[in-house]
């Protein structure tokens, strides 16, 4: 036999482990083990919704759009999110940024971001799929309301809440720095010129109230 000759794998590498006189004796009963070990154990109940017991860490819930530290969004509309889902339960629509309408660094942000609740199976692969973490997944988990309208969120329900130091959007980008910069983490919040953009040209904008305006 040559080298190059395909030799079949050795069964042991692959194959389940033979059971023994006794593993062979027990089998039949051995999928109820779960059962029989839970049978003999107090009951817990749980006084939902007056009391509501915390989720585990990674419990994918209700989703988020980040921001950056200055309050730029995370999301560029890159649609990775969409493709990725297999419910078909996201819908974006791209937009381009201008000097006058920069809600994301680099060219182009998430202009709509639909997310339909009644076919999102919360798989989490919208979350893996986003280069710049702008989708993440909460432990909010009621989401049950009375029309089937109120469960397609739109992007302002979507959009993750302002932080203390954040500066709403649109406005420029930190002077001097590129979309990889943010990307990086090397911006950690507005600066005095785009503090001044917004002054001037939202005068009221409510983020504006903590920063000597």
């Amino acid at each position: 036999m040559s080298e190059n000759e395909f030799k079949d794998p050795d069964p042991a590498l692959w194959a389940p482990a033979e059971k023994g006189p006794v593993g062979q004796f027990f089998a039949p009963v051995a999928g109820f083990g779960v059962t029989l070990s839970t049978m003999f154990r107090p009951t817990s109940t749980e006084q939902y919704p007056e009391e509501k017991v915390p989720t585990q860490a990674r419990y994918h819930g209700r989703h988020h759009l980040n921001r950056y530290p200055d309050g730029l969004e995370r999301c560029i509309g890159c649609e990775l999110c969409a493709w990725a889902c297999p419910a078909d339960a996201i819908y974006v629509e791209a937009g381009a940024n201008t000097p006058e309408e920069q809600y994301s660094p680099g060219e182009r942000f998430g202009k709509v971001y639909q997310i339909n609740y009644l076919r999102c199976i919360f798989c989490g692969y919208c979350i893996q799929a986003c280069p710049t973490r702008a989708l993440t997944m909460t432990n909010e988990f009621e989401l049950a309301g009375p029309t089937r309208e109120g469960l397609i969120y739109e992007k302002q329900d979507l959009l993750a809440p302002m932080g203390e130091n954040m500066l709403a959007a649109p406005h420029p980008m930190v002077p001097g720095t590129s979309d990889a910069d943010y990307y990086r983490g090397s911006v950690t919040g507005p600066v005095p010129e785009q503090i001044e953009w917004v002054r001037e040209h939202r005068p009221d904008d409510p983020t504006l109230q903590h920063k000597g305006a």
